[in-house]
Order: structure tokens, then C-alpha cells, then sequence
């Protein structure tokens, strides 16, 4: 059972160790100045890490898969926030360093609707869940699985926000505020776009196959 959760460990490193826009904010928000506020969009990063990993164990990739509509109307939504939060990243370049930190609640929910902005999420856990568990894990089996993900996501977020937050980051940061502001805003940005592309193509293929089948009338 160890080389189980080891797996599920290493698998879910791997996909945090890649940047994305859990990352970016995070960063940012450290960067800017900002511990407090990026401890707390930290803490709704593992929030959102938790509801997705719980939704795989429950099953809702299958549920997915059963109503691809649903799927995709959230991915819509999730494309179209991570667009507001790339404008909002271009705009804060013309903001100070260390000013207009957020409140609490909205770097928590920043954080966690930055994570649930990509219901591909679920299927992520899913698919690793799949891959790692054996075939009829236990309740306490699964309740560890996602234990492990919500610590992985936690203990990383927080260790960004307490890197980015140094002395000699953030005074770098501040000498480069807008260059970064800019990179942070395009590479979020991109993000949104491509899962909005992504999934209008996924859309119409999906309305071509049905058109290719019409059903008849009875």
C-alpha cells in the first residue's frame, strides 16, 4: 500500500511542479508584497485541490463523461475567469508594490475559484487515482488518497508564498513589477483562451457527430 500513495505522491508533485495559474498567484501575490494574502489564496488552492479530488473519488469524471454538456459549460466558466483574473494581473502593474492588499476573503477566494476554474481537475484525479489505487480501495484507502493530495497542495502553496515573500524576491520584483505583471497576465491569460478553445472545439465536434446521426421522428 505504500508504493500506492508514493505513486499518487509523485504524480501529483509532478502536475504541481508545473506552472500554472494556482502558481502565478500565489507568486504574485508573495512577490507583491503580500504574505498574508498569499497564504490565504494558498489555503483556497488546497480547498479547490480537495473538491476535486474528493468529486474523482465519488466519481463525478464518470458523471462527466455521462453529461459532457455539464463539463463543458464549466470549462467555459472556468476559461472566462481565468481571463478576468489575467485582466486584473495586467492591471495591478500600475499599482505599487505592497499596496491594496487583499482582504481575506478574497484572496481565499481567489485561490479557490483559480483552481476550480478547470473542471479537468477531476478528471486529473481521476485518472491518477485510476492509475494507483488497487481495484477496490477501502473507505479509509481513499480518504488517505485524498488526504495526501490536499497536504501535497497545501504544504507546496505555502512554501510559494513564503519563498516569493523574501526580501531579495520582493525587491527584484519591485524593480520588474510591470514586466512581471505583464508575463503573469499573458500566461494566465493564454491559459484561459486555450481552455476556451479547447473547448468550443470540443463542443462543435461534439454537435458534428450528432448532426452526422440525426435521430428520427416517431
Amino acid at each position: 500500500m505504500l508504493s500506492t500513495f508514493i505513486t499518487i505522491w509523485l504524480l501529483h508533485m509532478a502536475a504541481l511542479l508545473t506552472p500554472g495559474a494556482n502558481v502565478l498567484l500565489v507568486s504574485h501575490l508573495a512577490a507583491s508584497g503580500h504574505r498574508r494574502s498569499a497564504s490565504y489564496a494558498a489555503l483556497g488552492v488546497t480547498v479547490g485541490a480537495a473538491i476535486w479530488s474528493s468529486a474523482a473519488v465519488l466519481g463525478v469524471s464518470a458523471l462527466f463523461a455521462a453529461f459532457p454538456a455539464a463539463r463543458l459549460i464549466l470549462q467555459v466558466l472556468g476559461a472566462l475567469y481565468l481571463l478576468y483574473v489575467a485582466v486584473r494581473l495586467w492591471r495591478s502593474q500600475a499599482s505599487p508594490a505592497g499596496s491594496g492588499e487583499l482582504a481575506i476573503g478574497r484572496a481565499f477566494r481567489a485561490g479557490l475559484l483559480t483552481n476550480l476554474s478547470n473542471p479537468k481537475s477531476a478528471l486529473f484525479f481521476g485518472s491518477v487515482f485510476s492509475a494507483a489505487l488497487p481495484e477496490h480501495p477501502s473507505a479509509t484507502v481513499l480518504v488517505a488518497a485524498v488526504a495526501l493530495v490536499v497536504s501535497n497542495a497545501l504544504c507546496w502553496h505555502l512554501l510559494l508564498a513564503f519563498l516569493f515573500s523574501s526580501k531579495a524576491v520582493q525587491a527584484g520584483y519591485a524593480r520588474q513589477r510591470g514586466v512581471f505583471a505583464r508575463l503573469a497576465g499573458t500566461v494566465v491569460g493564454a491559459l484561459g483562451l486555450s481552455l476556451l478553445f479547447a473547448t468550443l472545439r470540443e463542443g462543435g465536434h461534439r454537435g458534428l457527430k450528432a448532426s452526422q446521426f440525426p435521430s428520427e421522428s416517431l
